[in-house]
């Protein structure tokens, strides 16, 4: 008992490294863009102009302000390290999928304007807890991403278009991929939350012995 526990805080450990570097990463830039009086913004996604696809890239680590990346840091931190300790062998995979295929399909289809921010990123990988954790029936999964939308505050509302200084179009499409990536990995995480497995089980007993009674009542002696 005592060895498992050891492998499960290692890997918990182990899953707080690759977020905790990107989100350095973003608080780096951030940094420089304000001690050097840079501003980044023309290294997001620009919608069909050959510029714009260097944002594809470079999007998720542009911010606008400082709020913009506070708001970013948490839930971003939060969510993949939950894909890195409960999905440890397709993490990379959902981590990479989500961030190019997201700026792709932002760079197809979204208004001709500067999109910048994790924000993205942060729908996807929120969707694909969500959706991975109804599909796979694991409690752990929906809690977490339940608890970052709380604390996100403005997921449900970030997918529609109601602030004009808002990428909705990254928001939706991230949450597009996700659920597409929880139906591809459906086979991937942790299995199914024991006491749902129980109530399954439960409702199979009752609707066996719902069938013997009425069977027993249409036996004619």
């Amino acid at each position: 008992m005592a060895q498992k526990s050891d492998i499960e805080y290692k890997r918990f450990i182990l899953s707080l490294i690759p977020p905790a570097i990107f989100i350095l990463v973003l608080w780096l830039i951030r940094l420089v863009e304000m001690v050097v009086g840079l501003d980044l913004y023309y290294l997001g996604i620009f919608p069909r102009k050959i510029s714009g696809l260097i944002g594809i890239v470079m999007a998720a680590m542009i911010h606008s302000n400082f709020v913009h990346l506070i708001n970013n840091t948490i839930p971003f931190f939060v969510m993949l390290t939950a894909i890195f300790y409960f999905y440890h062998t397709v993490a990379w995979r959902v981590f990479i999928y989500s961030y190019f295929l997201t700026g792709v399909v932002v760079w197809i289809v979204a208004r001709p304007s500067y999109h910048i921010g994790a924000s993205g990123l942060i729908y996807s990988y929120g969707a694909f807890l969500f959706f991975s954790g109804l599909i796979r029936e694991n409690i752990s999964l929906l809690a977490i991403s339940l608890l970052v939308s709380f604390l996100y505050g403005s997921m449900v509302w970030g997918i529609l278009p109601y602030r004009p200084d808002m990428s909705w179009e990254s928001h939706l499409t991230g949450m597009v991929i996700g659920v597409l990536l929880a139906y591809y990995f459906r086979s991937e995480g942790p299995p199914p939350s024991r006491f749902i497995k129980d109530i399954r089980e439960d409702d199979v007993d009752d609707e066996r012995d719902e069938e013997f009674w009425m069977e027993e009542e249409w036996k004619v002696e």
